[in-house]
């Protein structure tokens, strides 16, 4: 009768030690049903399930080729209810966890921890996706510092996870974030990206308003909005005419001094050489989406066209008037004409205004987000830049540095 068993294999690692228990596998004739191996930190695990009649002394014959390479070898035996478990395993679902900040102590990793172990998730590996430790401790990685969990099983309680990482997130100034392991992890083609206040450090409308004098209008206007007495498309129409008669040359100067979101030029800098689609879907102007898309390289721009006449803004706004309905559509629009599917979209704002694009897309990120936003999304990402979006996309700075 067959017997299985696992061949594990540790020590530090060189160059042949595969080959070496791989030939002594073949020496012994047994059937290799299944291989792994991981080298972290200098250390080579290496396991293989094998399968033999049993008429070979594995138990001697692997050691021993184990210690003419450098490991310590061990033979266990799988018994027919391991078998089980492991199957049972292998059918639930997978799931990557990215945790990231400036720095990452014991504390918060042993708080995610002791998150995925409450959920019921097996923690089956964690890699490092950000830059190798320094050995100065005063250094911090200049991207932040970046963990990758991966994890298998079935949350107990999606909501209760979600907030609980919210809190962590804010309590150890890290972000955390849990997303279903698929197909299309690693084939996402587009991202769309709101503008004030995610691309750039402003609100465009404000900084208008503050140079025309009517600041304090426009926030009243806005504060009516947010209180439920308008809906945006009203709120933009009654803010709008507050700029009548604003000279065309403030929108210029404006467009020269706007303060870029830390992150954001590396960031397109990667996603160009990647091969990714990018859009500006804005609430905001086309007068500075255009002024970003020339100096960071977005492939196009969807946002309210302005109306000047004579060198002046009139107050009012060509339709149709992109709101939240808008930049949803938009973003299906943009995936069906480029032929990506809906899992390969990327989304990423700030407002309430944002929510519908970010439920729309395959991952919708809320940055540096109102709490509101932050708790329905389904990623947010609030301490670190916005060049973190690619830990999130699931690229190593070793691989990144492979692109210069």
């Amino acid at each position: 009768m067959a017997r299985r068993f696992v061949v594990r294999a540790v020590g530090p690692a060189r160059p042949g030690q595969t080959a070496a228990l791989a030939t002594a596998l073949a020496v012994a004739r047994v059937r290799l049903l299944d291989l792994g191996q991981r080298v972290a930190m200098g250390e080579v695990a290496l396991e293989a399930l094998v399968e033999t009649d049993g008429e070979i002394d594995l138990e001697t014959l692997l050691p021993s080729a184990g210690d003419s390479c450098g490991l310590d070898c061990r033979v266990e035996a799988v018994e027919p209810a391991v078998e089980e478990t492991w199957r049972e395993e292998a059918s639930t679902p997978q799931w990557s966890l990215t945790l990231m900040g400036a720095s990452l102590s014991a504390e918060i990793t042993a708080e995610v921890g002791t998150l995925t172990a409450a959920q019921g998730l097996t923690i089956e590996r964690i890699e490092r996706l950000s830059a190798d430790a320094d050995l100065d401790p005063f250094t911090a990685p200049p991207n932040g510092a970046c963990l990758v969990w991966s994890l298998r099983g079935a949350p107990v309680d999606d909501a209760a996870f979600h907030e609980t990482a919210l809190g962590l997130a804010e309590r150890f100034d890290v972000d955390i974030a849990l997303q279903p392991t698929t197909l299309w992890n690693r084939h996402r083609r587009l991202i769309c990206f709101d503008m004030d206040s995610t691309l750039i450090q402003a609100e465009v409308i404000d900084e208008l308003a503050r140079r025309h004098g009517v600041f304090d209008d426009v926030a009243a206007i806005t504060e009516r909005a947010m209180r439920g007495e308008l809906d945006f498309q009203q709120s933009f129409r009654e803010r709008m005419k507050k700029l009548e008669g604003l000279d065309e040359s403030v929108l210029a100067e404006i467009a020269e001094t706007l303060p870029l979101m830390p992150g954001v030029e590396r960031l397109m800098r990667h996603l160009k050489r990647l091969g990714y689609r990018t859009a500006i879907l804005s609430g905001g102007f086309t007068y500075f989406a255009h002024h970003l898309q020339e100096r960071l390289g977005f492939d196009e721009v969807h946002a309210n066209t302005l109306v000047i006449r004579d060198g002046k803004v009139t107050g009012e706004v060509e339709e149709p008037i992109v709101d939240a309905e808008r930049k949803a559509h938009l973003l299906g629009e943009i995936a069906e004409r480029c032929g990506f599917a809906r899992e390969q979209t990327v989304a990423v704002g700030d407002g309430a205004n944002d929510l519908k694009m970010l439920e729309s897309a395959g991952t919708g990120v809320a940055f540096h987000a109102k709490p509101l936003v932050r708790r329905q999304a389904r990623q947010a990402v609030s301490n670190m830049g916005l060049d973190g979006l690619l830990y999130l996309l699931g690229y190593s700075e070793r691989e990144l540095d492979s692109l210069s």
